[in-house]
Formats: C-alpha cells, structure tokens, sequence
C-alpha cells in the first residue's frame, strides 16, 4: 500500500517520455490527471492496462482528465511500446526510481513464493490544485477506464 492518501498533496515529478519531452506535474495544473505507474513494457497485463486507456483516450480528456503512464523501462523501450500500440499519453521514463520511490508504488513483491522488489501496478488521480483526489490499489487491466469512471458517480 502507498504511503500516500486521498487528500494528500502529490509528490511533484520530472521525467523525460518517450519523445525526449520534459513532464512535470505543474504541467497539468488545471485538470485532472491520471497517473498510472505499472511494471514493465511489452508484458500482459501492461499491454491490457495501456490499450484499455487508450481505447478510451478521447473520452478521458473529454472528462476532463490527462493521462501519464510510469514505469522503470527507458525512453527507447517507451518508444517502442507507445509505437507498438499507438499510445496517445506520455510515457515516463523512470529508470532511477524516484518517482516510484515518491509515490510508494517500489516495493516488495512475491511471485511463485519468492521475494523480490518491483513496481505495485497503482494509479493516482490527482485534482487540477496537483492534490490526490483518488487511489487504485486494485488496478482492474481490461477495464481500467471504466474503474476510474465509477470512483466519479
């Protein structure tokens, strides 16, 4: 679980995309952002969790809302995911982990009854004044947008 709750200011971050561009959280003072962290390119749940948001792109900032993806992968595997399955978001490159150190989202994990450290799949909504309106611990891949949807009806 995140140290971080609803109510909390966010963490402010910096991080290069997959086009080289700069992203700061100041950069989307004014709307609602989603910030999903998830652990790797190219993988499952990740494609799933990425398609599902780009599916549904258009109706997310219809609503109102931004969307930045994170994870450790670097800029050219950024690249090439967001390329791969037309991902119209920003991709954070992440790979020192102070981002994922910020927002709680490094942490241990266990797999097939071993132990090891790795991105906990989270998405933090943060309101237009940069604090956190809402956190998904539970992150649902195949119907991720719809699961943020709910949390405002």
């Amino acid at each position: 679980m995140s140290h971080l709750k609803e109510g909390m200011k966010a963490p402010g971050f910096e991080g290069t995309d997959q086009n080289g561009n700069i992203i700061r959280l100041e950069d989307f003072t004014g709307k609602k952002l989603v910030l999903y962290f998830y652990p790797k390119d190219n993988t499952p749940g990740c494609i799933t969790e990425a398609c599902n948001l780009r599916d549904n792109h258009d109706l997310l900032l219809k609503k109102g809302f931004a969307v930045v993806g994170v994870s450790m992968d670097s800029e050219k595997s950024h690249k090439s995911f967001a390329g791969k399955y037309s991902l119209p978001f920003p991709l954070i490159a992440d790979t020192l982990k102070k981002i994922l150190d910020d927002y709680g989202v490094w942490r241990e994990k266990k797999m097939y009854g071993r132990s090891f450290m790795g991105t906990v799949r989270t998405t933090f909504i943060i309101d237009e004044k940069g604090f956190i309106e809402k956190v998904i611990s539970q992150v649902e891949a195949k119907d991720h947008t719809n699961q943020i949807f709910k949390l405002y009806n």
